[in-house]
C-alpha cells in the first residue's frame, strides 16, 4: 500500500489516482500514533478519487516527533571519502523544525555557504521500539519514503554539530508518498537515487549499507525510544556534492528517487543579497 496525505485529506495511491480516504486522521503520523500501524487504511472505504497530477500533496507526517540521521553508513561513500568503515553508527539527532513538504523551495541561509544534497532511504517508525532485536524492527516499520538531508558543509566542518548543518528550516524535505514494507519489492536492496537538473549523481541501494535497516534501528534503539511517526534517515551513498566538491545553487532542483515511493523534488533558492558570515567553533559562541 502507498499513502498520501493531501490537502483533501488522507489517501492510497490507486491505479495512478489519489483514492481519498473517509477519515477524519489529517496526516499518517496521526494514524500511527492511534493505531500503531497503516493495516486501518488498506479498508477504509474511497469517499472519492482524483487523479493523482490533479492532487496537491502536503507534509506526509505533519511535523514528526524526531527525525534521526546516520553518518558514513554506505560502502561507497566511505571509499570515496577514503575513511574506514566504522565500528559503530555516526548518530545525530535534527531539529523537526526543518522537515519541509515535497516539492517546497528550500531557501538557504546567508550562513551557509555550502549547501549539500543527500538523497536517503527514510524509515517511518510504525509503533515503539525500545531495546529491540533486529527481528522486531522490519514488523515496527510503518514504511519509506524519499529524502534529501540537506547538510551545510561548512556549518558541519566549522562547528562539528551534525544537528546545526542539518537543522535549517526547510533543510529536511522528505517524499510525498509512504510505501508499507509488505508491498516492497526487496527491502534488503532498495534502491535510492539523486538527480541535479537531470543529471544522475547518486545510484545505491540500500544492500550497500554498512549498517543495514534492521542493524541500525535496533542499535539506535537501545539508546531511545523510538515512537510512532518518528523518522530515521538512513545515510547517503557516494556522489554528494561534498564529493564533487559542487554545491547547490539558485535554482537548481534536486529530485531523489526511492524505489516504491513517489519521487521527492526540492527547488533551491538563495536570495541575491546572501553574503556568508564566518562561523565560529561552538565553544567560542555566546
Amino acid at each position: 500500500m502507498q499513502v498520501v496525505t493531501t490537502q483533501a485529506g488522507l489517501g492510497r495511491i490507486e491505479d495512478g489516482a489519489a483514492a481519498l480516504l473517509d477519515t477524519a486522521f489529517p496526516h499518517v503520523r496521526a494514524v500511527l500514533q492511534q493505531e500503531g500501524s497503516l493495516r486501518c487504511l488498506a479498508s477504509c472505504p474511497v469517499r472519492r478519487r482524483i487523479p493523482l497530477e490533479e492532487v496537491t500533496l502536503t507534509a506526509l507526517l505533519g511535523h514528526p516527533r524526531a527525525v534521526w540521521g546516520v553518518g558514513l553508513n554506505y560502502v561507497s561513500k566511505a571509499a570515496r571519502t577514503g575513511r574506514g568503515l566504522p565500528e559503530q553508527p555516526i548518530l545525530y539527532l535534527a531539529a523537526s523544525s526543518g522537515v519541509s513538504a515535497p516539492g517546497a523551495q528550500v531557501v538557504i541561509p546567508r550562513d551557509a555557504t555550502e549547501p549539500d544534497y543527500e538523497g536517503e532511504i527514510a524509515v517511518v517508525v510504525g509503533r515503539r521500539l525500545y531495546q529491540a532485536s533486529e527481528s522486531e524492527v522490519w514488523p515496527a516499520v510503518a514504511g519509506i519514503t524519499a529524502a534529501n538531508d540537506m547538510t551545510a558543509r561548512d556549518v558541519m566542518r566549522t562547528t562539528g554539530i551534525p544537528a546545526l548543518a542539518k537543522s535549517y528550516p526547510g533543510f529536511t524535505p522528505l517524499g510525498p508518498s509512504l510505501r508499507t514494507p509488505d508491498d516492497l519489492a526487496d527491502r534488503d536492496a532498495i534502491g535510492v537515487r539523486t538527480w541535479i537538473n537531470g543529471e544522475l549523481l547518486q545510484d545505491d541501494t540500500s544492500a550497500g549499507m554498512i549498517f543495514p535497516i534492521p542493524d541500525l534501528l535496533s542499535r539506535l534503539s537501545w539508546f531511545a525510544a523510538l515512537e510512532p511517526g518518528d523518522v530515521v534517515l538512513t545515510g547517503t551513498p557516494a556522489g554528494t556534492g561534498q564529493d564533487r566538491a559542487c554545491f547547490l545553487a539558485d535554482g537548481d532542483e534536486v529530485r531523489v528517487e526511492v524505489d516504491g515511493v513517489l519521487p521527492l523534488l526540492t527547488r533551491i533558492v538563495r536570495p541575491s543579497d546572501a553574503s556568508p558570515r564566518d562561523h565560529r567553533p561552538i565553544e567560542q559562541l555566546g
